[in-house]
């Protein structure tokens, strides 16, 4: 999987994938017989086709989810995989069936390592909402339990893997996929000599079902933010400082954040890898290092299934030095965003230049801007941006002090009433006593909503302490933005008297 070509899509299976998906299976389960008979997974694909699923790398399938529809009270009771499907036939699919059952996930081994079985779970709770279905079922083999078989009890050895003192590779993801062991299955695969015939039958309940007589209501789109206030800390390689950045990107990623936001320069303490380097030197010095940030950042967001806003880092481009931002998107992707105003001392000290685009990003978490710092106290980017649709804007964000801190609150507030839309911003806070122009920060990163009866009275969904390292999340609803946009007590973007004045960029004005 490499780190500059990497480009993961989800989507269903179809049948021309068979060839593909065939040769996986050999590679899988090269010890238990191998692919599956083509007229099997072609009748899979065929009766239920939203349940067959895969994740492509560059066009190349390299993982799978295979599922069907059953009837919750049948298979949630003792039954042997056999009772499911054979080779010749897939027994058990009921189109009105109340539940799903998870027949199998399968991962190439060059990619166990990236959560794509994690994202394969996820897909198939979706479709489980989306389905208004009861639960997801599964049988789970126990392929560990032959190392413990002779020391104690299948029921004991599934004990000690709930309780983590022993590690089972199939049950043990599963757990750590929101599965329940329900009851043990004996014989669910007697051929299966590892587990010794055992099964355990898991199950994920779905919190959101409604039985069909009670299902009144419709879901929200619901976004998760998470934001980093991180405390400058002293980095002795790049290493180091990736180290740190992973375990916030962990950290995000374990509450299901779609989000992870850094602050801007998060990579500045890197400049005190060499001292006594004047401030044009030191910027060139850290720039040096992004290129390698940037593509271990995209990584990271691939491998934990979180786009993260990489905050921002200087990038030196035909002799210029630039500030620029990296959205590295969960399925490999990026793009970036170059701070369009320099402030003064960034101009003095470090000769950076300013950039010249901006844009709304699409990702499967909503459409979203991204203005560094100074940028956001510009209101016309802003409403640039929403002009372009724009429902979440980032500001990441270095302050010195509480007055230059408080301009860019003011102005980030002032952006989520005027463009109607959420607003996250993201500092750092310490110092670093040996980088020249890093000495201090100050910061008090948050979370902002337009100001309406849809949203928090203060327009703060949730703010940090001052000056303290922490994680803030936020769940935004966008489908509240489409209803402001359309039934809010005041409608900031739609009475704009276009008739009297307008905004453009000035790429898009038309030359005389």
């Amino acid at each position: 999987m490499g780190e500059e070509s990497t480009k993961l899509r989800l989507r269903q299976l179809t049948e021309e994938d068979y060839p593909e998906l065939a040769a996986l299976m050999n590679l899988v389960y090269a010890d238990i017989g191998g692919a599956w008979p083509e007229d099997t997974v072609r009748t899979l694909m065929k009766i239920f086709p939203e349940g067959q699923l895969c994740i492509e790398d560059n066009e190349e399938l390299v993982a799978a989810a295979l599922t069907v529809r059953v009837k919750y009270d049948r298979f949630s009771n003792p039954h042997r995989y056999e009772d499911l499907i054979t080779d010749d036939k897939v027994h058990s699919h009921d189109k009105d069936g109340d539940a799903l059952y998870g027949l199998d996930v399968f991962v190439h081994p060059g990619y166990r390592g990236y959560r794509l079985g994690r994202r394969l779970y996820e897909a198939r709770k979706e479709l489980c909402r989306d389905e208004n279905l009861r639960a997801i079922l599964a049988g789970g083999r126990l392929p560990g339990y032959t190392n413990h078989a002779e020391e104690m009890s299948v029921t004991d050895y599934i004990e000690q893997v709930e309780r983590q003192k022993i590690y089972d590779p199939i049950l043990s993801f599963q757990l750590a996929n929101g599965f329940d062991v329900k009851r043990l299955l004996k014989r669910y695969l007697p051929e299966d000599e590892d587990s010794r015939g055992y099964a355990t039958l898991l199950e994920w309940d779905n919190i959101l079902y409604v039985p069909d007589d009670q299902n009144f209501y419709e879901s929200k789109t619901m976004v998760r933010l998470g934001v980093v206030q991180r405390r400058m800390r002293a980095a002795r390689s790049v290493d180091d400082l990736l180290n740190q950045v992973e375990f916030f990107v962990d950290a995000l990623s374990d509450y299901r954040a779609d989000f992870a936001v850094l602050p801007e320069f998060f990579s500045a303490p890197l400049m005190g890898l060499e001292l006594d380097m004047p401030s044009l030197e030191a910027i060139r010095f850290l720039a040096s290092f992004t290129p390698q940030i940037r593509d271990a950042v995209s990584e990271l967001a691939v491998s934990y299934n979180i786009n993260v806003v990489a905050g921002s880092m200087p990038l030196v481009e035909d002799g210029n030095v630039y500030n620029v931002a990296y959205l590295c998107r969960r399925d490999g992707t990026m793009e970036e965003q170059r701070k369009i105003h320099i402030t003064p001392s960034e101009r003095r000290d470090w000769g950076i230049e300013g950039g010249d685009q901006i844009q709304v990003f699409e990702t499967d978490a909503g459409r979203v801007g991204i203005l560094i710092c100074y940028d956001v106290e510009f209101p016309e980017l802003g409403r640039i941006l929403a002009e372009q649709g724009m429902e979440i804007l980032i500001v990441p964000f270095w302050t010195d002090t509480k007055n230059g801190y408080l301009r860019v609150r003011h102005c980030a507030q002032a952006r989520a009433i005027e463009n109607e839309c959420y607003v996250a911003i993201s500092g750092s806070v310490g110092n670093l006593p040996r980088v020249d122009n890093v000495d201090i920060q100050y910061a008090q990163s948050a979370v902002f909503t337009p100001s309406d009866f849809y949203f928090p009275h203060d327009g703060i969904i949730s703010e940090a302490v001052p000056n303290t390292e922490m994680l803030l999340f936020a769940d935004v609803d966008l489908d509240k933005l489409k209803l402001l946009h359309t039934e809010g007590s005041v409608t900031n973007l739609k009475d704009r008297r276009h008739d009297m004045y307008r905004l453009k960029w000035r790429s898009q004005i038309a030359p005389e």
